[in-house]
């Protein structure tokens, strides 16, 4: 069946070219019941109808799918036209059946050129032919291609078919065209909740994740895809706790999360620590049949490390029965970051006896667990191997890891010379780390050279000016620290306020520098200065040198044992039960001497406490570090 339409073609592409692409192959066996049923180029298929013709088997017995394949994109097409004729078959059926296999192959662009031979040759094209090309375009991200489907689907008179629209609507929202998307979206006769869910999906995967949940709040109902694309999207954006609260009212509704809902859930989880919902997201997992997921076991194994349960996150490694290099580099990061450098480098060559190949990611963990631990050999070998054995060419990440294991180790003018000879521009992350091992060191004169490249890098950081105004501030250059200060306040910017998070019974309760407004604060106080006696009794001097400021010591005093993460751990003390491991989290680094109070109270308390602050985890019991006061 022909279509009397123009023959405007589709795609302009010479004869010539898709000659090439399908080259007519000869063949010199026999014709037999093999060939007629697996002919596989026009001029076999040629053979086979000259044996139908003087056999007088009926044409029809032809395999008229195998006939389209492989005259589709030949200049046998019409030759292929005629026998379907023949045979009085629906012709667009036929090539249809063609154009879905091409548009689901891993050669999508076929489905563009056969529609090109359609449109060139009249074949009447239906709502099937439109979905099938418009399938291949979004596959392409072939707006252009895409373009000329969406007029045909209108010239045809298809804009009630909702699975064209969407079709079309998937189209340019998945190409990035979110405003062509939003016009398709608003002239649609009607809509269901794929079209929905596609808006929020790529609304979320352009990262505006506004309008994505304010499109899902007008949704007039919702499944299981609209709220992970959502918690998805909350999570992408940085903001877990908003992804959490949308997880608990979706389990309200009685939906059941799906295995892309776990994974998004647990990168909450790890996100902000909250280890109670990301253990029974964890049992509901293996409940459901999760448990062969690789992306869900990799995303526990960063939830269990983030959260501070370095044994749990081995007890999921250890049972995964598969392994990818994610699986490998996490594990080994989150050793790293825990202070087990020895465990760490001892899985990655545990790795490579399994025949895995490092990345890049592997290599930040080995780098940084070589610099948490003073591992300067060590450190230097595994850089120069990723060249050397791997051929990783490093990152600007890798460089900053160098740097950093070079400043924290005290060498500054090595990790300087390491800095200027860099074959990349240095980031004021590398800046940075040098900074931050002026600060450790207390080398004011280096510190001034990495905050005149940081102040053109990253001018607006308050960061880096709170560390070198603390630098000028310990070595008790009150002028120079109250000039850096100024500064801040001339552009604007305010130091970040500390604070620090503890887990209790499921709720999440902050705390700032002190902090009096928790409806406990009168029993933390309390309990505060009856560990403070423990603590004298053992030998603890408050370390005033971290109070920055230019007052009495007793007032210095007063501000040290008020800080955000002492105030955290006593709630917790008080809140749980006995023996129970607390955890902590603080947005920034852990200070020296709420470091040696927990080695300390560790001790007195019997119980272990796990703090995670912006660098690392440093887990206190029985009196001492897992840093081992390296840090």
């Amino acid at each position: 069946m022909v279509c009397p339409l123009p023959s405007v073609p589709f795609c302009m592409i010479p004869s010539s070219n898709v000659e090439q692409r399908h080259p007519l192959r000869s063949s010199s066996k026999p014709v037999s019941e093999q060939l007629f049923r697996n002919f596989n180029s026009p001029f076999e298929l040629r053979q086979v109808h000259t044996i139908v013709v003087k056999t007088g088997t009926p044409l029809s017995d032809l395999p008229l799918s195998r006939v389209a394949s492989v005259c589709a994109l030949t200049p046998s097409f019409l030759y292929a036209e005629q026998i379907f004729q023949q045979v009085n078959q629906p012709t667009t059926f036929i090539w249809n059946c063609c154009l879905k296999d091409y548009a689901e192959s891993d050669s999508p662009f076929d489905a563009i050129l056969l529609f090109d031979q359609l449109q060139r040759h009249n074949v009447c094209p239906d709502s099937f032919t439109c979905s099938f090309v418009l399938k291949a375009c979004v596959k392409l991200h072939d707006l252009f291609h895409g373009r000329m489907a969406h007029a045909l689907v209108e010239k045809l008179g298809f804009q009630l078919n909702l699975v064209l629209q969407n079709a079309i609507l998937h189209l340019y929202a998945s190409c990035g065209n979110i405003r062509d998307a939003y016009l398709v979206f608003d002239n649609m006769p009607q809509r269901d909740i794929v079209t929905w869910n596609t808006m929020i999906t790529q609304l979320v995967k352009s990262g505006d994740i506004n309008s994505a949940y304010e499109m899902f709040l007008q949704m007039p109902e919702r499944n299981v895809r609209s709220w992970t694309a959502i918690i998805s999207g909350f999570v992408q954006c940085g903001k877990p706790k908003e992804a959490i609260e949308l997880f608990s009212k979706m389990e309200e509704v009685g939906l059941r999360p799906n295995e892309v809902t776990v994974v998004a859930v647990l990168a909450a989880c790890a996100d902000i620590g909250t280890l109670d919902l990301g253990i029974r997201i964890h049992e509901y997992s293996d409940k459901s049949g999760f448990k062969k997921n690789i992306h869900i076991s990799n995303t526990l194994i960063d939830m269990y490390i983030k959260c501070g349960c370095l044994d749990a996150a081995h007890r999921v490694f250890d049972g995964m029965k598969e392994r990818t290099i994610f699986s490998w580099s996490a594990m080994i990061q989150g050793l790293a970051i825990h202070g087990k450098a020895n465990e760490a480098l001892e899985l990655f060559f545990e790795m490579i006896q399994t025949g895995m190949k490092p990345n890049g990611v592997t290599f930040i963990g080995l780098l940084n667990a070589c610099s948490h631990m003073g591992l300067i050999n060590e450190g230097r070998e595994f850089f120069s191997s990723m060249t050397r054995d791997y051929r990783i060419v490093p990152s600007i990440e890798h460089y900053g890891c160098m740097v950093d294991l070079l400043s924290r180790a005290g060498l500054l003018e090595e990790a300087r010379d390491f800095i200027e000879e860099m074959p990349i521009k240095p980031n004021a992350a590398v800046w940075g780390a040098l900074l931050g091992g002026c600060k450790v060191h207390k080398n004011i004169e280096m510190a001034e050279l990495a905050m005149r490249h940081l102040h053109e890098l990253d001018p607006l950081n308050d960061g880096y000016y709170v560390v070198l105004a603390n630098i000028y501030s310990e070595a008790k250059k009150w002028e120079d620290a109250a000039r850096v200060r100024k500064l801040m306040r001339e552009k604007g910017l305010k130091k970040t306020i500390a604070w620090s998070s503890v887990t209790v019974k499921g709720a999440v309760h902050e705390f700032v520098a002190g902090d009096e407004t928790h409806h406990h604060s009168e029993e933390i106080y309390s309990m505060w200065n009856e560990l403070l006696v423990h603590m004298r009794s053992k030998g603890y001097v408050p370390n005033t040198s971290v109070v920055l400021l230019d007052v009495e010591e007793e007032e210095k005093e007063s501000v040290l044992f008020r800080h955000s993460e002492k105030l955290a751990l006593v709630f917790g003390l008080i809140s749980s039960p006995a023996g129970q491991t607390i955890r902590i989290f603080k947005n920034l680094r852990v200070c020296e001497d709420c470091h040696a109070s927990f080695k300390l109270i560790s001790e007195i308390v019997d119980r272990e406490i796990v703090v995670r602050d912006r660098n690392r985890f440093h887990s206190f019991k029985d009196g001492s570090c897992s840093c081992r006061d390296y840090w």
